[in-house]
């Protein structure tokens, strides 16, 4: 029996037969599926069926991870589709070699598997979880522009019904282990302490085999079920993606429903139309997020620095949500006002948040024993990190940092969550100014996935990583800012929101039409919605800030709101009436309005000012700005933000604008600035943790 060499697999043989087939991939911290590893794992199946041993096992070299997926860098020299349907049908024939073998084939999954990864494991026989909090499953491809294209569309259908598995490819969750037991994609688990490599053994020993499908996953997948279900699939699509931003959703749900019956012809769709969507604008665009995303991850990776203990100063709602989110995160957290009552109402949507998030009563106890009522503030000296959230008032928080810093720890850190004031401002009253720094959330906390670390030229570099860091660990990008007026997000979002309320104000454009056409465009809510959303009573002190003589009226008009107590989605009514946490909307607003003009308007200011923020050093490149659009104000992914999509489109103006009310067409637009392209995949809100 020959032994092959490989760089990324390590083959051993047991007392019993077993080969085991280990990937460690070379010069990697996680195993990804590259055109080599795949080569490698071709060889050593064929290796394999030769010799005929008496099982096969893979599992992963890389401790804490399976398989993460395929090689994602790798897609970005696929061009041609009919080129990258032939190589997806290379590898359907691979993983249809290990499904066809002869022995017993068992997979043994401890950690990540995701995508290509949970792929190569339903080609085979038999796969068993570590049941361990690190262990995820789940297909993430649509997060990318694609979907499942290593035989997961065709395998996940048939073995878990075509419902069932679309709901796991359409959401991109991860899963963990009892989840994937429950719904069929694992078939044993091992206890956290239990051995991993003793169960695979005994399983190829007893040659146990997945069941496969039970009557009703094969009932699922028969012609009349697929059309019933298909259509009600695609609707509940589309109330979350754009069939036009974000075609692969749609094209999967069609796939299954003209070819779900058939393997064979499931996997010919699946290399035909992946091979298609791979090498769209959209996925490049949201590939490009993903990268993005990257980069922020590596954001504070200098620091070594970990909290345990964090206070928070101000329980409103962003205040008392930020401490929420660091609770939930694992860390003790003080939570400081003037007085009990205006702490309850931030304990008590924490319950509500710990309870959808963490679901098991031991863990919902666990995590309300972490949050904790401080109204004398004791807890400041045992934080490892101090947050002032109180109300936007440059000479409140000064006084305020009088009092705390004399009684923070000498290596604590000290942020604000100021939305717009310059930190030089905050600082000047410390003994040491150079250990403020911004931490900017967004509302609403447990959703937006950015933090703004705002600096300034006299900030200590080690504070910032430090900050960096901190955001990292409560699972959160820190997106390094230079601070100044509104510092990125608000300083863009501010003319943009502006801009909406002059056309509606001077004009009479209807909300719901500069709503709409901020959508059609791809953003997740129009200026209107959005204003209402952010709260008028922060949006009028963000827009005195930063908005100067031009939008005096429009402060004028939203001040006029403020005051007769409209404040937007919190008070029930603001430029909408809100009903059950929606806005009510008159859709025929929208009529004979040309919304695609309208786009162009809309966004030429946003455009403008990313621009700007980038000349003026805001951020240190467009990847950064780029990232701090779409992960701070949902600018559309499937664009691979502002910069990134104005490049593509040849960085043109809009055409001129014309009267908007021309009576044309309401079709979804093609484009905004020509000659741009657009395609895409999955809104801003996918790329938040599902736990």
């Amino acid at each position: 029996m020959s032994q092959t060499e490989f760089t990324h697999w390590r083959i051993e043989h047991d007392l019993d037969g077993i080969r085991w087939a280990t990937l460690d991939r070379a010069g990697e911290s996680a195993n990804s599926l590259s055109r080599d590893v795949l080569s490698e794992l071709d060889t050593l199946v064929r290796d394999a069926a030769r010799d005929g041993p008496r099982g096969l096992v893979f599992q992963s070299g890389k401790p804490g991870s399976f398989i993460v997926g395929a090689d994602v860098r790798e897609f970005e020299d696929v061009t041609d589709p009919e080129e990258a349907a032939a190589s997806i049908r290379e590898i359907h024939a691979l993983f249809d070699r290990i499904e066809a073998l002869p022995f017993p084939v068992v997979v043994a999954i401890d950690g990540v598997c995701l995508g290509g990864g949970l792929e190569l494991a339903l080609a085979c026989h038999y796969r068993i979880a570590h049941n361990t909090d690190r262990t995820r499953l789940g297909f993430p491809e649509v997060k990318l522009g694609i979907y499942p294209g290593f035989g997961g569309s065709a395998r996940s259908t048939r073995l878990l019904g075509g419902p069932k598995a679309l709901e796991t490819m359409l959401s991109a969750r991860m899963l963990r282990a009892p989840q994937a037991r429950a719904i069929g994609l694992v078939d044993k688990l091992v206890g956290p302490h239990g051995e991993l490599r003793w169960a695979a053994r005994n399983a190829i020993l007893k040659n146990r085999r997945n069941s496969g499908p039970g009557w009703l996953q094969r009932l699922s997948n028969t012609a009349p079920a697929r059309k019933a279900m298909a259509g009600m699939i695609r609707r509940k699509t589309a109330e979350r993606a754009n069939p036009d931003h974000y075609p692969a959703p749609f094209a999967l749900i069609d796939a299954w429903e003209e070819f779900g019956g058939s393997k064979a012809d499931m996997l010919e769709a699946e290399a035909r139309r992946v091979g298609e969507l791979i090498t769209s604008d959209t996925s490049a665009g949201l590939r490009r997020v993903f990268w993005l995303m990257e980069r922020l991850k590596e954001e504070g990776k200098k620091s070594s620095f970990r909290a345990r203990r964090v206070h928070v100063v101000g329980a409103g709602v962003m205040g008392g949500d930020i401490a929420a989110w660091c609770v939930l995160q694992g860390l003790e957290v003080t939570l400081q006002d003037r007085e009990m009552k205006y702490i309850e109402p931030a304990i008590e949507r924490a319950g509500k948040l710990f309870k959808r998030k963490l679901r098991t009563p031991p863990r919902i106890a666990a995590a309300r024993s972490r949050l904790i009522a401080d109204v004398e503030g004791r807890g400041v000296a045992r934080a490892d990190v101090v947050i002032e959230a109180i109300f936007e008032n440059a000479d409140a928080k000064r006084e305020l940092y009088r009092s705390l810093e004399p009684e923070m720890a000498a290596d604590a850190i000290l942020a604000t969550n100021t939305s717009a004031i310059p930190l030089g401002e905050l600082a000047s009253v410390l003994q040491r100014p150079e250990r403020l720094v911004g931490l900017h959330f967004f509302n609403p906390v447990a959703k937006m996935p950015l933090v703004e670390v705002v600096h300034d030229a006299a900030t200590d570099p080690g504070e910032i990583e430090r900050a960096a860091a901190f955001c990292n660990q409560i699972s959160r990008f820190p997106l390094p800012v230079r601070s100044s007026p509104g510092f990125l997000v608000n300083r863009v979002l501010a003319p943009y929101m502006q801009k909406a309320l002059q056309i509606h104000r001077e004009r009479g454009v209807p909300k719901e039409a500069l709503d709409r056409a901020a959508t059609d465009f791809g953003m997740p809510m129009g200026p209107v919605e959005l204003a209402d959303t952010v709260g008028l009573d922060v949006g009028v002190s963000v827009m005195q800030m930063l908005g100067g003589e031009a939008a005096a009226e429009d402060i004028a008009a939203i001040r006029e709101l403020v005051e007769a107590g409209k404040l937007g989605k919190k008070s029930g009514e603001g430029f909408y009436v809100w009903k059950d946490g929606k806005p009510v909307k008159d859709d025929d607003a929208v009529d004979g309005i040309n919304l695609k003009t309208l786009s162009r308007e809309l966004m030429q200011p946003y455009f403008d000012e990313c621009r700007a923020c980038l000349a003026d050093g805001i951020v240190a490149d467009a990847a950064v700005l780029d990232a701090g659009m779409v992960f701070g104000t949902g600018f559309a992914p499937f664009r691979g933000g502002p910069l990134h999509y104005l490049e593509r489109s040849g960085g043109s103006e809009p055409d001129p604008v014309p009267d908007i009310k021309d009576g044309a067409d309401r079709q979804q637009p093609d484009g905004t600035h020509e000659p741009a392209r657009e395609n895409g995949e999955t809104k801003n809100e996918e790329h938040k943790n599902d736990d």
